[in-house]
């Protein structure tokens, strides 16, 4: 259930969504809407849409290297505690591994229950290696990241007219902005509607920012 809880953690989600659209929204942000010709619109859609498929590619194994990376820490630490020469040092291997937050209100007790039950532990794996979910994960994440390109090019493949489909985009744009920052505040307790035009805001600031940059 961890897992799939895990998979389904709206902030990750909306996190992929977001690069998504920041992507997109730089190559049609660059867009000279007055000039613009089929041509162009035909080369915004193929860079638009390969971006997206190689970051979204990229994203996918980063979070395979960090998933991988994480537990070859945790192994590290398993193995620090059972080789610990004394309890209290197995305490402070624990203490250290733990957010710090949560660290300061363990109890000597309750380190010495963890120190216990992972000195119990017997089939340590010799090496860190990845599960079947965590392929599901990383697709996931591939397909938030690549779809959410999608919504926002859309509108250059049903109107003929390049400053409709530019209007129409850009209404796209700021609805799945506000969209992600509503999620988001429903999830941890803030204010959906202030979150939701803050979240558009932020885009179009990061998107400016990226074009400014060449990116």
């Amino acid at each position: 259930m961890g897992e799939r809880e895990r998979l389904l953690d709206p902030v990750a989600r909306m996190s992929e969504v977001l690069f998504g659209l920041i992507m997109v929204l730089t190559f049609t942000g660059t867009l000279d809407v007055a000039s613009a010709g089929n041509e162009d619109v035909r080369t915004l859609l193929i860079g638009t849409i390969g971006c997206n498929f190689a970051w979204g590619v990229v994203d996918a194994v980063m979070y395979l290297i960090s998933e991988l990376t994480e537990r070859g820490r945790n192994l590290v630490t398993v193995r620090a505690v059972q080789a610990a020469a004394t309890p209290e040092q197995a305490h402070q291997v624990i203490a250290d591994a733990l957010p710090p937050v949560v660290a300061s209100l363990m109890t000597n007790s309750e380190l010495e229950s963890l120190r216990r039950g992972l000195l119990a532990m017997r089939a340590v794996p010799a090496r860190p290696s990845l599960e079947r979910n965590d392929w599901f994960r990383a697709l996931a994440i591939f397909l938030l990241v690549f779809l959410s390109t999608f919504p926002v090019v859309v509108p250059f493949m049903i109107f003929n007219e390049v400053q409709l489909a530019m209007r129409a985009s850009n209404a796209v744009a700021i609805t799945l902005l506000f969209g992600v920052g509503y999620v988001l505040a429903r999830y941890a307790g803030f204010r959906p509607i202030l979150t939701g035009t803050s979240m558009v805001v932020l885009g179009v600031v990061l998107v400016a920012i990226a074009i400014a940059l060449g990116g």
